[in-house]
C-alpha cells in the first residue's frame, strides 16, 4: 500500500501550466492544510501536556528528524531561546547527518537506525525530558530508531507524521497524525507535509511556553533583546502595561534588561 504522501499527485501536466495556473493550484492545496491539523488538536493537546508535566519538572524537549522534518525541528528548537528567553537547553532540535544536513543533504543518513540514540545521548537524555520524531512519511529508520531506543529507556514520546498507520505512529506514545494528502508535485514532502509540520510544531512550542508562564498577556515579556526593533518592541510593551513615557520605558528597559524584569521591580515599589 502507498502512503498517502507518496501518492500521485491531484493535478497533471504541471508541465504545461502557466505560472498563474500553478501558483493558484499550489495555493489551493495548501488551503486544505490547516484543515488537516485542526483534526489532530486532540492528540496535538495530549503531546502538549507531556511536554509541559515533563519541562515543569526540569526536563527539555528533544526533537529529531531527517531532510525537511529535521529542519523543521531545528527551527523551532532555535526560535525558542529568542523569543522566550529560555535557555537554549531546553528545547533541542536534531538532525540525522549532523549540522552539516541542515544545508546540504548528507547520503543515506537518515536509513541509521542507531545514529538518533547516539546523537542523543550526548545531551544525557533521561526520563525527564520528552522526544518527539519528526517524519512526513512516518517510516524514517533515523527516527524509529530515536523512539524505540527512549521507549526503552522510559522516556515520554511524541511525533508528528502525515501518514495514517504509520510505524512511527505506533512507537509514539503520544502521536500526532496530520494527513494532509498527495502533495503538489509526487512525493515532495516538503510542500503540505512541511507545511502541517511547521504549524503543529509552532502549536506545539508556543503552547508549552506560554503553559511555563513565558507569555504575559500576549506579550512576550522575556523575548532576548537581540536588535533595536525589539528593542522598540519592548519599550512599546512598558508602555503599554505601566503608562511610563518612551523615554522612561527606554531607561528602565535599558536598566533591568528585559520587559519582565522592569515590570516585576515597578511592582515591587508599588
Amino acid at each position: 500500500m502507498i502512503n498517502t504522501t507518496e501518492r500521485d499527485s491531484n493535478y497533471q501536466d504541471l508541465d504545461k501550466m502557466s505560472v498563474q495556473e500553478l501558483l493558484v493550484n499550489i495555493n489551493r492545496e495548501d488551503q486544505t492544510v490547516p484543515l488537516a491539523v485542526a483534526r489532530a488538536i486532540p492528540q496535538i493537546e495530549a503531546l502538549v501536556k507531556v511536554v509541559v508535566d515533563r519541562m515543569k519538572r526540569g526536563g527539555r524537549l528533544f526533537y529529531i528528524g531527517a531532510g525537511t522534518s529535521g529542519r523543521l525541528g531545528i527551527l523551532d528548537a532555535s526560535e525558542c531561546p529568542p523569543t522566550y528567553g529560555v535557555p537554549f537547553d531546553w528545547v533541542i532540535g536534531l538532525i540525522a547527518g549532523g549540522d552539516t544536513a541542515i544545508r546540504k543533504a548528507v547520503e543515506f543518513a537518515e536509513d541509521n537506525t542507531e545514529q538518533a540514540w547516539i546523537d542523543l545521548s550526548e545531551y544525557a537524555i533521561n526520563t525527564n525530558d520528552v522526544l518527539i520524531g519528526i517524519a512526513a512519511s512516518g517510516t524514517t529508520p533515523y527516527v524509529i530508531g530515536g523512539l524505540e531506543a527512549a521507549n526503552a529507556q522510559g522516556i515520554a514520546t511524541g511525533c508528528v507524521v502525515c501518514n495514517s498507520g504509520s510505524p512511527i505512529a505506533s512507537l509514539a506514545n503520544y502521536p500526532v497524525e496530520v494527513v494532509v494528502g498527495p502533495e503538489f508535485v509526487t512525493g515532495s514532502t516538503r510542500m503540505k507535509a512541511g507545511t502541517a509540520q511547521k504549524l503543529v510544531l509552532n502549536m506545539i512550542s508556543t503552547a508549552v511556553m506560554v503553559q511555563l508562564g513565558r507569555v504575559k498577556g500576549n506579550k512576550m515579556v522575556d523575548m532576548q533583546l537581540s536588535n533595536h526593533k525589539l528593542v522598540d518592541r519592548g519599550v512599546r510593551m512598558i508602555m503599554t502595561e505601566t503608562g511610563a513615557t518612551e523615554e522612561e520605558a527606554s531607561h528602565l528597559l535599558e536598566h533591568h534588561g528585559s520587559v519582565r524584569a522592569v515590570i516585576d521591580a515597578l511592582k515591587k515599589n508599588i
